[in-house]
């Protein structure tokens, strides 16, 4: 796995990322402007009994990564501006009305990326009409969705999805708990996202025995987790394109390459 977010950060530096998160958060609220987190800050946020593990595996903090909604993107904009950030004005204009990505206006390589209604990366994930579900990040199911569906997956999510299971209950309803069900009606939908999901859900339980850090208890609370959201993700019924899709199987490939913003 490539070492992408991992790196050495001094408490200094997370915090500044922290703060600067939940105060952007903030401003945005109070100009009734939605804002949700995702990526790494969104799964510290959210793990205040596991997020130290972070930290102590050696992940670290890239950037801030937010997901609005695409009918509020002038606002956004006007926000980060009023802010004093600097929009990245090449990439604004490719992305126009699905990304945008703004550089702080005083800390070198400090910068936003900010999502409107989807990620659409290894596989879409669409979030609107759902960022109501939680008021700091992405609802718990999108959380994991964001990380399971990276094909090539890196260390740092591996670790941001072990302390998610870890923290969090698996359920059929967004209250404080990862919404299940709803992932499972959308992988019965679309075989592709079924594959790199389940595939990647795998690998997270068996990678999480490779972490000295973690007690032989929390190693099968992971593999527990896993298997009951693989269990719950396989009984759910398919559609007719799906298993027409899953008879082609790997032979084609079944997600999106990823571009690249440098």
């Amino acid at each position: 796995m490539a070492s992408i977010g991992m790196a050495e950060q001094s408490d200094e530096q997370r915090t500044q990322y922290e703060s600067e998160a939940v105060r952007i958060i903030e401003l945005a609220a109070e100009q009734g402007i939605t804002l949700r987190l995702l990526g790494s800050l969104a799964f510290h946020l959210q793990c205040p009994r596991y997020g130290y593990l972070q930290q102590a595996l050696g992940r670290s903090y890239t950037d801030i990564d937010f997901a609005g909604y695409r009918t509020e993107t002038a606002r956004v904009a006007a926000l980060f501006g009023g802010m004093g950030y600097r929009e990245d004005p090449e990439v604004n204009l490719y992305f126009a009305g699905e990304r945008m990505i703004y550089y702080h206006p005083t800390i070198d390589g400090f910068y936003v990326d900010v999502f409107f209604d989807r990620l659409n990366f290894c596989h879409e994930i669409n979030w609107v009409g759902r960022l109501d579900k939680e008021a700091l990040t992405l609802p718990f199911a999108e959380m994991l969705m964001e990380k399971m569906q990276i094909v090539e997956i890196n260390e740092k999510d591996v670790i941001d999805t072990i302390m998610f299971l870890l923290e969090h209950p698996l359920a059929d309803h967004d209250e404080r708990a990862i919404n299940i069900r709803l992932i499972g009606e959308l992988c019965a939908k679309d075989w592709g996202l079924w594959r790199t999901l389940t595939m990647n859900l795998e690998k997270v339980s068996q990678l999480a025995h490779s972490y000295d850090l973690l007690s032989e208890a929390e190693k099968a609370r992971v593999t527990e987790q896993v298997g009951r959201a693989l269990e719950r993700i396989n009984q759910e019924p398919k559609s007719m394109s799906w298993k027409l899709r899953a008879m082609v199987g790997d032979r084609v490939k079944w997600y999106q390459d990823v571009d690249e913003v440098s």
